[in-house]
């Protein structure tokens, strides 16, 4: 008998069935024992005579149930398995964190030294259901708009943002660093002729915060694109593909939203787009929120992000025209601000995004103007010797994004295995 996931028994009700899973709970009545099984697609009450108990039936052993589908009024569903035989396939001893409760009431240094059982509880794994679906839907899109997936490498001689402090690492008698960003390698790609590309993949920063919006090494869903007319471009595209993803995960990943009571995003209305300078003086006019410097602190991402909910009824907004001073050396200027933009959602920046320099000379000068050798950064910078079309691209820091639609209160929680300053294991 082959076995049957939890999620097709509903259409073999009256049949004998082969399940495989974990025991999820074991509840043992006078005459009979409930036990819920657990398997990657779902939980389902089995119903186990008196006679099959032993000591080895607990919470977490891996057990392969056979019997009958029959119709039932459950809290889980209009079915049950009336078990003829149960096999222990694998013992539990007693898990040092409880499993099975709905909400797993533990603080989250606890959660994360104990990673893979907390995983096993129904909602900790809905959060990576939901990621699946996102990261199919990211390369679904692009895929069917000309892009091409790129690996670029994660150990790399010079960093791609400036003054982002960056890991240092021994290679071989070099000094070598972790990679901070595909940003060079993206647009070496579009130089080779690919005008359109696409990288999922891990990067590393080596600052010393402590927060729960930044991680040391997050994942990062990049792309870029040619013969664009200016960031407008990078926007528009941007805004299609977070339809195509909210879309498909409002369509397959609607079950784990409701487990977690979270909401999916409203995409109908079009992305509200405002300047820099105009958000500053939204926020002074209507909440009394002076923007200092070049950017916008945690405070003001917040209340923007409230305005346009407020007043666009969308959880959405792009901040256009950054200053000069806030963006990296490869940034497209437009007079003392730059072709540059930040996503922000939920209160919180998702995505940096822009028009990239295409002339050699102009690049040249930028590096100079943040105080950089160009000489050091060769093998990128000549490549703009020899044709580049205008270009420009985005990132989506992907544990941020997925925090934010899941209304998940820390980073940490959409990492499997989060390296913060203080963690490097499990």
């Amino acid at each position: 008998m082959e076995r049957l996931l939890i999620e097709n028994l509903e259409e073999n009700i009256g049949n004998k069935v082969l399940l495989k899973g974990w025991i999820h709970r074991v509840r043992k009545l006078k005459n009979i024992i409930f036990v819920i099984l657990r398997d990657r697609s779902g939980l389902v009450q089995c119903v186990v005579s008196k006679e099959m108990d032993s000591a080895e039936l607990r919470n977490e052993a891996v057990v392969e149930i056979q019997g009958v589908v029959q119709k039932s009024n459950n809290s889980l569903n209009n079915f049950e398995v009336a078990v003829d035989k149960i096999n222990i396939i694998s013992k539990s001893e007693e898990t040092p964190i409880e499993i099975n409760k709905e909400e797993m009431d533990i603080n989250l240094d606890t959660m994360l030294n104990n990673r893979v059982l907390s995983l096993r509880n129904p909602k900790n794994n809905a959060i990576f259901k939901v990621q699946h679906i996102l990261l199919e839907g990211f390369r679904e899109f692009l895929s069917n708009e000309g892009f091409t997936e790129i690996i670029t490498p994660k150990i790399v001689a010079e960093g791609a943002e400036g003054g982002t402090e960056l890991f240092k690492v021994k290679y071989f008698d070099r000094e070598a660093y972790l990679a901070q960003s595909p940003q060079f390698y993206k647009q070496m790609m579009v130089a080779a002729g690919y005008e359109r590309v696409f990288e999922i993949g891990n990067f590393f920063r080596a600052e010393e915060h402590d927060t729960k919006r930044h991680l040391n090494q997050f994942t990062s869903m990049d792309l870029e694109m040619a013969f664009i007319q200016d960031e407008k471009d990078i926007m528009d595209m941007e805004e299609k593909l977070l339809k195509h993803i909210i879309d498909k995960l409002s369509k397959e990943g609607k079950k784990y939203f409701q487990l977690l009571n979270a909401e999916i995003p409203n995409m109908e209305k079009s992305i509200p787009r405002i300047t820099f300078q105009q958000a500053a003086e939204i926020l002074k006019e209507k909440y009394s929120k002076i923007v200092e410097g070049d950017d916008l602190d945690p405070e003001a991402e917040r209340l923007i992000s409230e305005y346009a909910k407020d007043k666009k009824n969308i959880d959405f907004i792009f901040v256009t025209n950054y200053s000069r001073n806030k963006r990296p050396m490869y940034t497209m200027p437009k007079g003392q601000g730059t072709k540059s933009y930040d996503l922000i959602f939920r209160g919180m920046e998702i995505t940096s995004g822009g028009q990239r320099i295409h002339d050699y000379e102009m690049l040249v000068e930028s590096f100079k103007l943040k105080g950089l050798n160009p000489e050091d950064f060769g093998s990128y910078i000549n490549i703009f010797k020899y044709g580049m079309p205008p270009h420009g691209g985005m990132a989506i820091g992907l544990e941020r994004f997925l925090a934010l639609l899941l209304s998940l209160n820390n980073v940490r929680e959409t990492s499997m295995f989060p390296r913060d300053r203080n963690r490097l294991v499990p």
